[in-house]
């Protein structure tokens, strides 16, 4: 994990330029470099995660290129060596650095070569071109905006664009490349191009050795890595195939609020189960409100569940970042958007179901993954999301959708079944969900609500009347709003809006977006 930022002119001095991209050292507390080429500036700050060593250092230059990546790409090890028998040469042992041979070879055809979390920002000297791209689910940050002098800057993160871009700022869009001054798509991953299907039983075997090779793969590090465990199907899965794999005790950690946290035991269970070094962090209400702005501007949103979910999650890393050498965290993020919420429970169709899908897949990367991206990296660890895996994406969303939604009485079906035969516990793969938010303890969403029910009195309809975009609807979302505006003026539309379930089905009218609201919560709440 690691921070870029590029500017593709020659009219911001470096010290403008990196006065802004200091911003983001959380990113890359390790070492920082400046590249000036003849077409602009490429800028990084580095967290040593592959091939530590000083050759590991970005921008890498080579063949009448620079480059500067976030990510990391996958099996890069066999790409490498075909593309050294091609001719190419290496200087470290870091898998960023096959990006140049790549361009050099494929072009813009080198997307299909990539499985991986990436974004980055390459300057071609021998055609003066930029070239930027993101990973199809938007795993890896990026955003952009244009200088008052019409040209363009990326940077890994929204504040540090601030004091250059005249305005609108907006996250690069997943799955693109920006060359030649145009943004093109080349994977929609959403959208699968063919109906997959394979019956149950294939399908319980395609899921489980995926995601089983998801995970594996984002073992791979040159430094400590550790895992989130909420107690939840989902984070619980990721810890028990990697224990499994590795076949030593991993480092589990989990959150929950003194008062009434849900989660700890059930993260407990799983842990004795799979053998953990568990790690238990307890916060209190006060702690929760006093990170709630610091928590708005790491994340730079205003909505709703992103910033409730988000609290724990950010000092739960506080604390692991803390008390620990760790630089790698796998979370659970992006199975609920593949298998279904709570709230698709209420899918009137199959093809409602997979159509809700295809949108929160889309945007993913303005909620659940920015929400992971943004509370690990802010305290200088890298998050990897095995339900992110490309290929476990796109086996999942080619399903036959009558497959996927939940006629069998049981949300997450297909997961579920996948995982029978003690890899967890039989309570833990059966457990429903608990919105995250909730399950850290029912008292902090309560809290929050009491914080905004004393900063407004009955105008607070009326202050909400001075937002265009994404009006605030309740006490909380305008004081989370106001929060946000103090930080980022001007930029709500970076947020495609307030996350909330699809509220045209039958049972998911309902004006809160925390799915303890839906009449199908049951027993997530214990």
């Amino acid at each position: 994990m690691c921070a870029i930022m590029g500017y593709t002119a020659n009219d911001f001095s470096r010290e403008q330029l990196e006065k802004a991209f200091v911003s983001l050292k959380h990113r890359g507390p390790d070492s920082s470099r400046t590249l000036q080429t003849a077409g602009g500036t490429l800028l990084f700050h580095r967290l040593s995660i592959m091939g530590p060593g000083q050759t590991g250092m970005q921008p890498f230059t080579g063949y009448g290129c620079a480059v500067a990546c976030n990510g990391e790409l996958y099996g890069f090890r066999k790409k490498k060596s075909e593309l050294e028998a091609r001719g190419y040469r290496f200087q470290s042992k870091s898998d960023c650095e096959i990006l140049i041979p790549l361009w050099r070879e494929y072009g813009t055809g080198m997307f299909r070569y990539l499985d991986a979390e990436f974004a980055f920002i390459l300057y071609d000297s021998r055609q003066n071109t930029w070239l930027a791209a993101r990973d199809p689910i938007g795993i890896r940050p990026l955003y952009y905006g244009y200088s008052p002098s019409g040209h363009i800057l990326f940077a890994s993160e929204p504040q540090a664009l601030l004091p250059l871009v005249q305005g609108q700022m907006m996250p690069f869009p997943p799955g693109h490349y920006y060359l030649d001054g145009k943004f093109h798509i080349y994977e929609d991953i959403a959208l699968p191009r063919d109906v997959c299907q394979d019956d149950l039983e294939t399908i319980f075997g395609k899921i489980r050795s995926k995601l089983t090779a998801a995970v594996e793969k984002r073992l791979d590090a040159d430094v400590p890595v550790g895992f989130l465990l909420s107690g939840g199907l989902d984070s619980s899965l990721v810890c028990a195939i990697a224990a499994k794999s590795l076949g030593r005790p991993i480092e589990t950690y989990a959150i929950g609020m003194q008062a009434d946290a849900i989660d700890l035991k059930y993260a407990r269970e799983v842990a004795r189960h799979i053998g953990s070094h568990h790690h238990e962090v307890y916060i209190t209400s006060r702690q929760a409100v006093d990170a709630l702005e610091t928590v708005i501007a790491t994340l730079g949103t205003y909505d709703i569940t992103t910033i409730r979910a988000s609290i724990g999650m950010y000092l739960l890393c506080q604390a692991i970042h803390q008390q620990s050498d760790i630089r790698v965290s796998l979370t659970g993020e992006v199975s609920d958007e593949l298998f279904g919420y709570k709230y698709t429970d209420f899918a009137p169709s199959a093809s409602a179901f997979q159509d809700e899908s295809e949108k929160r897949i889309r945007q993913l990367h303005m909620y659940d993954v920015l929400r992971a991206d943004r509370c690990i990296a802010a305290h200088s660890m890298e998050a990897r999301v095995p339900f992110g895996d490309l290929e476990l994406v796109r086996y999942i969303m080619a399903l036959d959708p009558e497959k996927k939604r939940n006629v069998y009485g049981k949300g997450k079906y297909l997961l579920r079944q996948a995982f029978v035969g003690g890899l967890l516990p039989e309570s833990i793969r059966l457990r429903e969900k608990a919105a995250f938010s909730d399950a850290v303890g029912h008292s902090l969403v309560e809290d929050l609500k009491a914080l905004a029910e004393q900063m407004y009195g009955n105008e607070w309809k009326t202050m909400t009347a001075q937002y265009d975009f994404a009006m605030p609807f309740t006490k909380e979302s305008l004081l989370y709003r106001q929060i946000f505006e103090k930080y980022y003026p001007g930029q709500a539309p970076m947020v495609a809006g307030f996350w909330m379930p699809n509220t045209s089905w039958q049972g998911c009218d309902v004006g809160d977006p925390s799915s303890r609201y839906l009449s199908n919560y049951g027993d997530s709440s214990r």
